[in-house]
């Protein structure tokens, strides 16, 4: 493959922007490299610049979970754009999402439309405070809740690689109300609790963690936690920015039946666009501006075309038949990789639920944070390098999800085992 034309944009780019990129992971520096440049994309494929085109399991990230481009979807914005892009005033589509948000996640009464997954944290984390009037609040190493300054604690996803905290800029005062406890370990959570006990405002976790790749909360982890925060008179708050509409109808919580005190929501709620969203009991949300004194706003929020777009999407999604195949086509896959990591003798962990997955080239169980940095990003970086010129888009982390789409179909999973199994031969 040829990529002088992504080169050339990249130098224009890292004359404008930080690295090049309006996003850190998208800057290619984990795996080294400059990255590519996308030009278009349809279905399951994306295209660069240089005419280069690759079955994409990156899908912005987890939301186009119907693929690149869907009609409906498509169909929907354009409809949408056809009678103004945004009215910083109330539309009969909020109404209609939030509508479709809530027969979905019961443990949502009402919601409030952000921006952003970011937007979406931070105001929960602020309602939580609010609420309780503590001021603590616990999240997990290797768990990213967006870039807000008191959430950038060992934070996963691009932030894997910082200090304490998770970025300069960061004063330490912001995070000092900040705790920080083990992935699937009950017993950290429990000493934190009999430490601070009625100070603590709220438990945050990604119920499946996707930012330090795919890590699965180990039997009962989630109940322990609801049952410690609902003794001590805490909230729980599940951060399903990824996993909301993405591993059921109801995220992880309606898998593990377990009903938080507040969601966070986004990515596949907006289709492709721009969105977020945060809910739960009717008594807390009831706390928020202009219903109680816990002020939040955006300019966007709500904004007709998100909406049209993550309307469209739930509707794909309303068949039943579709979760079973996006299972169905990712247990395929993973299987199919870890068949050919054994029989080329390369040590390999695949962590996988839904249609997420992750690769760790790593010879142990991941089930933390401390466990997945243990990676050899170094074999990583060999690994999407070889994948990406074979014409396959992964994620250029070790630490970060592998997304199935609807749009993958069998041609493009057996293209995909092909080109994995030259990638691993060829490290």
């Amino acid at each position: 493959m040829k990529y002088e034309i992504s080169k050339q944009l990249y130098n224009r780019a890292l004359r404008l922007m930080p690295g090049g990129v309006n996003s850190p992971v998208r800057s290619f520096s984990s795996v080294g490299g400059a990255p590519v440049f996308i030009s278009r994309a349809k279905g399951p494929y994306i295209f660069d610049e240089d005419g280069n085109k690759y079955v994409d399991y990156i899908g912005s990230w987890g939301p186009l979970i119907l693929g690149h481009a869907h009609p409906a979807v498509v169909k929907a914005i354009k409809h949408t754009a056809s009678m103004g892009t945004s009215y910083g005033a109330p539309c009969r589509l909020e109404i209609e999402l939030a509508e479709m948000v809530r027969k979905s996640f019961k443990s949502i009464d009402i919601l409030r439309m952000t921006n952003s997954g970011t937007e979406a944290t931070m105001s929960s984390v602020r309602l939580a405070r609010g609420y309780n009037g503590r001021e603590y609040i616990i999240k997990f190493e290797g768990c990213y809740h967006g870039h807000a300054d008191y959430l950038l604690v060992k934070a996963g996803s691009g932030a894997t690689t910082f200090g304490y905290p998770s970025s300069p800029g960061v004063p330490k005062s912001f995070t000092d109300k900040t705790l920080l406890a083990k992935y699937n370990d009950t017993g950290s959570v429990e000493k934190l609790f009999k430490k601070y006990g009625d100070k603590i405002a709220a438990v945050i976790i990604e119920p499946v963690a996707g930012n330090m790749g795919v890590v699965v909360p180990r039997q009962d982890f989630l109940i322990s936690l609801r049952n410690i925060t609902s003794k001590s008179g805490s909230l729980l708050i599940f951060d399903e920015v990824m996993t909301g509409f993405r591993l059921s109808p109801s995220g992880a919580q309606g898998i593990n039946g377990i009903k938080p005190d507040l969601t966070c929501l986004g990515k596949i709620i907006g289709g492709g666009l721009p969105v977020g969203a945060y809910g739960g009991r009717k008594d807390i949300m009831k706390q928020v501006s202009p219903d109680g004194p816990v002020y939040q706003a955006g300019t966007l929020s709500g904004n007709p075309l998100a909406m049209a777009a993550g309307i469209a999407t739930l509707g794909e999604l309303s068949d039943k038949t579709v979760y079973k195949k996006l299972e169905r086509n990712t247990e395929y896959l993973v299987g199919e990789i870890l068949e050919i990591a054994n029989k080329l003798g390369i040590k390999i962990k695949v962590n996988s639920i839904g249609s997420m997955f992750t690769i760790f080239f790593s010879g142990t169980e991941v089930y933390d944070y401390n466990s997945a940095l243990k990676s050899d990003t170094k074999i990583f970086s060999r690994f999407f390098k070889n994948l990406l010129s074979a014409g396959i888009m992964f994620p250029p982390s070790q630490f970060e999800t592998v997304f199935v789409s609807t749009a993958h179909t069998e041609k493009e999973l057996k293209f995909t085992v092909n080109a994995v199994y030259k990638a691993l031969k060829n490290l």
